[in-house]
């Protein structure tokens, strides 16, 4: 292995790391004081910790280990690593900073929901964006979508389900209410965190005056723009589209340069994240520069084809 490859995985299991850490402050700081519940494995271990006072990192730990053995037989040995280092040291981590369940920061069970879901979302988004996992129902739910086509996103809510009305039965509506609001804050932090939070927009532009645009975006904007052959469906004709990435405050100046150009072009503006490539996460060089080459090399193209003749 090389030195870059284990430098690699060495900053992918400190991010995994961080990741357990931060996910156990939320559990420790806000959703253990409020009475509240997880979705998955950890709130069955909630559960039995709110009834009987068994550590909940141990009992996350104990519960995970058949899902641990199911996840070696049927995914192999990278898969059941990577889910083995995330559950252990999440378990271990949350037993360790336990402590901080008595320094109760708020009393309010809202905030501690929100707060408790934010900092869990971040968390597992950064053990998800670095390839593990902490166990759980999404063990269960990859397993059934396997050998039971059943969609793994309905398999963990139906369990997830289960979970929160068990706390409605056993505890109080507030309590199972105010872990819904968490349980959903954690989902879409992790959502976010996961697919990337440098969120970038994509654009597709359908116009006669495409080759203007084009120009236009390419020295003031400073960004790619790239050529997609389209036809319509109506009248068969021939189109120009054009596609580019921009960032979010980059969008207005677009739109200004496209209605100058033709107010009634087709626009797409839409979501995008984890762009990667020159402009973004690689260095790019100035229009002028690529405008100067492309240049040279007409020019030399040129005397070539003179001197052919």
């Amino acid at each position: 292995m090389s030195k870059m490859e284990i430098k690699k995985h060495m900053g992918r299991y400190i991010q995994i790391i961080l990741g357990c850490f931060i996910v156990c402050l939320g559990f420790n700081l806000f959703i253990i004081p409020a009475h509240l519940l997880t979705g998955g494995i950890s709130g069955i271990a909630l559960i039995i910790y709110y009834l009987t006072g068994l550590p909940v990192g141990a009992q996350n730990l104990l519960y995970n280990l058949p899902i641990l053995y199911l996840a070696y037989r049927v995914f192999g040995k990278l898969y059941a690593w990577d889910t083995i280092v995330g559950t252990a040291v999440l378990s271990i981590i949350l037993d360790a900073t336990h402590f901080m369940v008595d320094w109760n920061l708020t009393g309010d069970g809202m905030l501690c929901a929100i707060f408790g879901g934010v900092l869990a979302g971040i968390g597992f988004g950064m053990i998800f964006r670095a390839n593990a996992n902490t166990g759980g129902l999404d063990v269960v739910g990859a397993v059934a979508k396997k050998f039971y086509s059943l969609d793994v996103g309905t398999v963990v809510f139906v369990l997830n389900f289960i979970i929160v009305m068990a706390s409605a039965w056993m505890f109080s509506v507030n309590e199972a209410l105010y872990t819904l609001v968490s349980i959903y804050v954690t989902a879409e932090l992790t959502n976010r965190v996961a697919a990337g939070l440098n969120r970038e927009k994509s654009i597709f532009i359908v116009s006669p005056a495409a080759e203007q645009i084009c120009q236009d975006i390419m020295e003031n904007v400073h960004r790619g723009v790239t050529y997609l052959e389209g036809k319509g469906g109506f009248a068969k004709e021939r189109k120009d589209i054009l596609f580019i990435v921009v960032r979010l405050t980059q969008v207005s100046r677009v739109k200004t340069i496209v209605d100058h150009y033709d107010p009634q072009a087709f626009m797409i503006v839409s979501d995008t994240s984890e762009v990667s490539g020159k402009g973004f996460t690689l260095e790019c060089e100035s229009y002028a520069d690529a405008r100067r080459k492309w240049q040279e090399a007409q020019e030399k193209q040129k005397e070539l084809m003179d001197g052919h003749e």
